[in-house]
């Protein structure tokens, strides 16, 4: 899963995918609408992958939360959290991570989570596989090193 060209856009609903770069902007693309618009530089502007949520031992990239949220509902989305209560988003996001720090982890944060996976399962473009999987498996190189040492 490569969310390095999904971003959010400070001021902005929704997510976007970066398309290009200007002089003193970006060029994105909203993720909903197809629209493109430009992202000047007093806007705060946050990859996907670099953002994680508080737990009590680390902080999880929000990269491996997804793809567990996609692995646990099989593809579906979940629930829209407009329709449900605070209390529902709480719970639902306790059975997604079930380790998040409840102090610092706010029920907006919660909603922008529910909120970005729906809409990355709708945009329907990201392979929803881990790269540490792949990383586990033994290169041709690495294979071929072990079989000159077994030889």
């Amino acid at each position: 899963m490569d969310l390095k060209e999904i971003v959010t856009v400070s001021g902005q609903p929704g997510l976007f995918r970066f398309i290009s770069e200007g002089k003193n902007l970006l060029i994105v693309e909203s993720l909903e609408s197809g629209q493109r618009m430009p992202v000047h530089q007093n806007s705060r502007v946050s990859s996907l992958e670099e953002i994680a949520v508080f737990t009590h031992t680390e902080d999880k990239p929000l990269k491996e939360i997804l793809v567990e949220v996609y692995t646990k509902n099989e593809g579906k989305p979940l629930s829209d959290p407009k329709k449900l209560t605070s209390e529902q988003i709480k719970a639902t996001f306790e059975e997604l991570v079930p380790d998040y720090d409840k102090d610092r982890v706010y029920v907006s944060d919660m909603k922008k989570l529910i909120l970005w996976y729906n809409l990355l399962i709708q945009w329907g473009k990201l392979d929803w596989s881990l790269p540490a999987e792949e990383e586990n498996q033994p290169t041709s190189e690495q294979e071929s090193g072990e079989k000159d040492q077994e030889s």
